[in-house]
């Protein structure tokens, strides 16, 4: 368990007016890309090898990673199409044998403690961090019961306090490739808000920092907060 897949081919549109020329992936953070970030949170918290899902502008990311990460064991799989998140997860376990295996979104840093996840990641298709949070509108929730298995993800809609996905997983790559999933889909929408009646799913609730610079006014908050966590 201790491989990883960042998702790090999007578009990035809602952050286009702060990053027109790059990735959301290469934004800058005091002087540093965000995926530097979380490619050094994960090396410290044991993950040996890496797989990057790439499509947008990836010849930038491949050659910033080449250039900084020269040792680093990992592995780049571009889609040719916009494949959603769904696809490129599909697409990107072909390339890996490890039947459980860690996902991270790229432009979300979650400070999860990877080894307690896999604590409650047992006979499970998929265990996923949550961040506990208050007043948010954004995000939509995520129920649990008592054990914390994963009943229900709710739309989004303002919430007084709640639990939101963090945008990090284990999954077991089996299970997940055995469903028969479309080429083209969304993780989120397609395969675990659509799943929860028949698939076993944990929550890993966590109180670790959590940012996500998908819209500005969160980028430009990342500038002063992540520096001091990494």
């Amino acid at each position: 368990m201790n491989k990883l897949l960042i998702l790090a081919g999007g578009l990035g549109t809602r952050l286009k007016s702060a990053l027109p020329e790059l990735p959301k992936v290469l934004a800058p953070i005091e002087n540093k890309p965000f995926i530097h970030y979380i490619i050094e949170h994960y090396q410290k918290n044991g993950i040996d090898e890496f797989v990057f899902l790439l499509g947008y502008k990836s010849d930038l990311i491949i050659q910033y990673i080449d250039n900084n990460f020269s040792d680093l064991p990992k592995n780049y799989v571009i889609e040719k199409d916009q494949l959603g998140t769904g696809g490129a997860i599909q697409l990107g376990l072909q390339s890996i044998e490890d039947e459980n295996v860690f996902i991270t979104n790229g432009d979300t840093f979650f400070d999860v403690d990877i080894n307690e996840m896999k604590k409650l990641h047992i006979n499970v298709d998929c265990t996923i961090a949550l961040k506990p949070m208050s007043h948010f509108e954004r995000y939509g929730s995520v129920t649990v019961d008592s054990n914390n298995h994963i009943e229900c993800f709710n739309e989004k809609k303002y919430c007084e306090s709640g639990l939101i996905n963090g945008g990090v997983y284990l999954i077991n790559r089996n299970k997940f490739l055995h469903h028969l999933l479309p080429f083209k889909f969304s993780f989120e929408k397609d395969y675990l808000e659509n799943s929860t009646l028949v698939k076993n799913m944990m929550g890993y609730i966590s109180e670790g920092y959590f940012i996500d610079i998908g819209i500005p006014e969160d980028y430009r908050k990342a500038q002063n907060e992540l520096p001091t966590i990494v």
